[in-house]
């Protein structure tokens, strides 16, 4: 009886109470820590502003800024629920399939590993540098006058990098130092990006029907 209660409430745990199935790219709040599918959470807050199971605001106006990827918790996910993990694999191959697409995780072909690599070669060649990601073309703009351009405005990075990482990015080349990251905002179609946002994330609310590169203007914070 106690393990049935203990799976009851795990099971809970790790689906999402909108669609009520598993999470699947799990998608925090980060004002109640409340997890959703992304795809639910997304679609909710395009009319709502407020968690849907405690029902906490967000934010007044921008809600979609304060929602994060949950690497964690899907990782979590994709242990405990057989077949999952291969089940979205093979929807996300079908759907580059239908669009003539090339799959972006795709190992190419005539690609052999070498048996022979030392365990520290392995072990380096297993890190996880996100090479494998879905890659997403991004071009960086400068909106104040004051403030340096970057020589290379066009970028192709993991679809996983956050704007973050960007700030941090922008700052080691127009301020010369990446401690200086939160001087720096990253805005799409002007509108303020939150800092736990991924360029997915970014691409798929913000420049889902727009043809790439998905453009970004950058400028010093503003205090207000």
């Amino acid at each position: 009886m106690e393990k049935l209660i203990k799976l009851k409430t795990l099971n809970c745990h790790i689906t999402c109470k909108i669609c009520r199935g598993y999470l699947v790219d799990a998608t925090t709040v980060t004002e109640c820590l409340h997890t959703f599918c992304k795809s639910c959470l997304v679609k909710h807050l395009e009319e709502n502003n407020s968690c849907p199971t405690c029902q906490i605001v967000i934010h007044q106006s921008h809600p979609l800024q304060y929602i994060s990827f949950d690497r964690t918790m899907q990782d979590i996910v994709f242990k405990l629920v057989p077949g999952l993990q291969l089940d979205e694999t093979k929807r996300e191959r079908e759907f580059y399939r239908i669009r003539g697409l090339p799959y972006p995780k795709e190992v190419p072909a005539g690609t052999e590993i070498d048996d022979d690599k030392t365990a520290q070669d392995q072990a380096a060649a297993d890190s996880d540098y996100h090479r494998a990601d879905e890659q997403v073309n991004i071009g960086l703009e400068c909106v104040a006058s004051h403030l340096k351009s970057l020589k290379k405005k066009f970028l192709r990075v993991s679809s996983q990098a956050t704007i973050t990482h960007l700030k941090k990015f922008i700052a080691v080349k127009v301020l010369d130092g990446s401690d200086k990251y939160r001087d720096i905002d990253i805005l799409c179609n002007d509108e303020l990006l939150g800092k736990d946002h991924t360029l997915k994330f970014v691409y798929v609310t913000r420049w889902r029907f727009r043809e790439p590169p998905l453009k970004l203007q950058y400028r010093p914070k503003l205090d207000l």
